[in-house]
């Protein structure tokens, strides 16, 4: 989780503290697996612009298979329903791994429409090991502080430097967290997931997963298929690739993105000046990458951070009109400061970016198998890297921590599943971070699935961010479940919503200071809200 979803996610994280907490509804069902479930207790943790949140904690074993051994605590948030017709908790996850769902579930009571949000409990939590639970991982503090080894490893010197740095992170993290690493994965969030379930005293969950939060509630349904009563999954990993190959996928993905968003810049020359040939434009920010390999701009935005800074903008298009002004005064200016901001904006990572980091890399090394032979990566990321140089070797050393991670590896769960009420997914074509292909595969796993695309898109997490055609069918099957049914691959269709325009950063910024409010604005504050929550990575 970058440095721009930590500060958005920052309120909620610090108000839901150590709070303890009461059955959510007094007139929800029990169950006998809830009678010695623990109670919660909401206690009032508002934000400004989620004025109904509350927060509360729940303990859950360490260990699930030792329930009554070493606890750990789960920070908890809720916006409570308010309609008369209660249908029952909605657990939501913005993905990572690492993420903080804490905030989420104020988005998403407020970015839905009020008749469905009213009608649900809104669960926001933070994966065990994330945020406000506890224990926080942190495994080292400032490992992505500026300026990293070039992440290209043209030499062996640069390589062995982004070795040791991988290997002295998962080192590390086996120093600090050698009791609690085998237990940071995703079978044990998942049940973590039915213990909220317990301690909300709830027969079965609603669940809302984006990205890696789709496999989340994937493998959830999977272990509890009868508990569970509605599932969307937006944006949706492959399940059948994590997570070594889903990574490499990810670069060829990315490389297509990056290259969009440079033809979206050559499009919009008289704004830039950078040309109107996407192959230049193109080419000048290669030579602007190996001239901060050389000297960082600023001293801060070297080559590495350079890839770090440009990332997000293959998960969001919106981002596309501030790094594009960055770039642009870099090459006809050499004015650094831009692209400093930029790297400050999206590029950059805190103490909760580390904390996410942490978690990430804890959840992906132990979820499966990765190779333990450096010479299996080195020939993968060239191989690809011939094909997609964008972000390869930074995808590469982000991930290189599980060469040498101190745990072993689980079996990834085969998530088909017949046993599900019918389930609804959601996919750009152009999705970068989660390819299309994988939801293709979910849909075909998910037996009663629905998969609504929209084609021609390229964001990632595309629900509740001013696509009304998606939030449609979203709002449809909260409310009563209903899916649409087609044929083929994809079950609905929706047209993606148009490139922003090169002055929508700043004139949208100002207009919204105004108190304008247009539909193509309120669809750019929504996305840039939403994805602001989901940060980057996943």
């Amino acid at each position: 989780m970058r440095k721009r979803a930590a500060a958005l996610c920052g309120a909620a994280v610090v108000m839901a503290g150590t709070f303890t907490a009461v059955p959510a509804e007094a007139s929800a069902p029990s169950t006998a697996n809830s009678v010695h479930a623990a109670k919660l207790t909401w206690k009032n943790c508002a934000t400004d612009t989620y004025p109904t949140l509350q927060c509360a904690s729940l303990k859950v074993p360490l260990d699930h298979r030792r329930p009554q051994g070493r606890q750990i605590t789960l920070a908890l948030s809720r916006v409570p329903h308010t309609a008369k017709t209660y249908q029952g908790p909605l657990l939501v996850n913005p993905g990572g791994p690492g993420g903080s769902g804490l905030t989420l579930a104020g988005f998403v009571a407020s970015a839905l429409p009020k008749k469905v949000a009213a009608q649900y409990d809104v669960i926001g939590f933070d994966p065990r090991g994330v945020g406000a639970s506890k224990p926080a991982l942190d495994c080292r503090p400032g490992h992505f502080d500026p300026v990293r080894p070039d992440s290209l490893p043209a030499s062996l010197a640069i390589e062995k430097a982004n070795l040791d740095r991988a290997r002295s992170f998962a080192a590390a993290c086996g120093k600090k967290y050698g009791d609690v690493l085998p237990y940071i994965n995703t079978t044990s969030a998942v049940r973590d997931m039915d213990a909220i379930r317990r301690a909300l005293g709830a027969k079965k969950i609603n669940y809302f997963g984006y990205s890696y939060g789709t496999y989340l509630g994937a493998v959830y349904a999977k272990f509890f298929p009868e508990r569970v009563r509605r599932l969307v999954l937006d944006s949706v990993v492959d399940p059948t690739d994590v997570w070594y190959e889903a990574n490499l996928n990810q670069d060829l993905a990315f490389n297509d993105r990056h290259r969009a968003f440079l033809a979206w810049v050559a499009r919009h020359d008289s704004a830039y000046r950078l040309g109107t040939d996407p192959e230049k434009v193109e080419a000048k920010w290669y030579a602007m990458r190996a001239a901060l390999a050389k000297k960082p701009a600023g001293g801060t935005v070297g080559a590495s951070e350079l890839e770090d800074t440009f990332l997000p903008g293959g998960y969001y298009n919106g981002y596309w009109p501030s790094l594009a002004e960055a770039f642009a005064a870099w090459v006809n200016d050499k004015n650094p400061e831009p692209l400093v901001e930029a790297y400050d904006d999206f590029g950059a990572v805190d103490a909760s970016g580390d904390n996410g980091y942490s978690v990430y890399t804890s959840v992906q090394c132990r979820d499966a198998g990765w190779p333990r032979d450096w010479r299996q990566w080195r020939k993968d990321n060239w191989a690809v890297y011939e094909k997609a140089p964008f972000m390869t070797w930074n995808n590469a050393w982000y991930n290189a921590p599980c060469a040498f991670w101190p745990t072993d590896s689980l079996r990834p769960v085969n998530v088909a599943n017949g046993k599900l009420p019918p389930v609804l997914l959601f996919q750009a074509t152009g999705d970068a971070a989660t390819p299309y292909e994988g939801a293709v595969t979910a849909h075909r796993l998910l037996a009663r699935s629905s998969l609504v695309v929209e084609e021609g898109g390229g964001n990632h997490g595309i629900t509740l961010s001013g696509n009304a055609c998606l939030d449609e069918h979203l709002a449809a099957y909260l409310t009563d479940g209903t899916v649409p049914r087609g044929y083929g691959a994809a079950d609905a269709v929706c047209e993606a919503l148009p490139d922003p325009e090169p002055a929508a950063s700043a004139e949208g910024a100002s207009k919204k200071a105004e108190g304008t409010s247009s539909k193509a604005e309120s669809a750019s504050a929504k996305g840039s809200t939403l994805h602001g929550l989901l940060g980057f990575r996943g």
